[in-house]
């Protein structure tokens, strides 16, 4: 039942407007970020470090907003109570609507393929590495897909998941970024420090785009994916009970 619920949400992305104008948003700013606010060519290093280096801001707010109509509009417009009389339940219904939003936000990733092909006729990339940063982009976006889902189960406003959303991720990135760290140093021990950016996506997400893939790192997304998943599950089947 999970591939009926992942069909039927798939093919309600791209019914309407919502997947094309978020891909190509998505592209859009991807191009800036890289060519422009990264200095592409400036650098002259034949890598996406300024593509991948700028990819957790870019998902702060994108993936927050293909993640908010999940389960609001279904709350909204009222074809929740029309779901949940089907014969399926409520783990299937939810991991169909993440795999589906997940395939949306892979395929994003896989339309930026030009830059890989700039940097490979500009130079000699280690392709290892940036095939390390493609997976550990696409196990992040699950990560802030997952707290979205959550946030949407949360409320049928769409506006107050969106920003819900982007408040919780906006620390899970800020806790692991060099300028909040650095300013800790002279308040915190080390161990604290340490701990606070163990939390962050940051932290976990450079060291896979640098390459060092680990199973630590990739566990990190996975547990953190499952844990708002589950709790998404819970406000579910909570609400549902009312």
């Amino acid at each position: 039942m999970v591939g009926v619920i992942f069909r039927r949400e798939l093919a309600s992305f791209f019914a309407t407007p919502v997947a094309y104008v978020f891909i190509l948003i998505f592209l859009s700013l991807s191009s800036v970020f890289t060519f422009y606010l990264g200095s592409f060519y400036e650098r002259g290093q034949a890598d996406l470090l300024p593509f991948f280096n700028f990819l957790p801001w870019l998902y702060l707010f994108l993936v927050p907003a293909i993640a908010m109509r999940t389960w609001a509009e279904e709350r909204k417009s009222g074809t929740i109570e029309l779901l949940m009389t089907l014969p399926i339940t409520t783990t299937q219904a939810l991991l169909g609507k993440f795999f589906s939003a997940w395939v949306v936000l892979g395929l994003s990733l896989l339309l930026t393929f030009p830059l890989w092909l700039t940097v490979n006729y500009l130079g000699e990339p280690d392709n290892g590495i940036i095939v390390a940063a493609y997976l550990a982009s696409w196990l992040m976006a699950a990560a802030f897909l997952s707290i979205g889902i959550c946030m949407s189960a949360l409320t049928k406003n769409q506006v107050i998941a969106f920003i819900l959303t982007v408040v919780i991720c906006f620390l899970f990135v800020l806790s692991g970024s060099h300028l909040f760290l650095s300013s800790l140093t002279n308040v915190a021990p080390a161990l604290v420090i340490d701990t606070i950016a163990s939390f962050s996506f940051l932290t976990h997400f450079e060291a896979m785009a640098k390459g060092v893939v680990s199973v630590h790192d990739a566990a990190y997304f996975f547990i953190v994916s499952l844990i708002w998943l589950s709790a998404s599950k819970v406000i579910i089947e909570y609400k549902k009970a009312e």
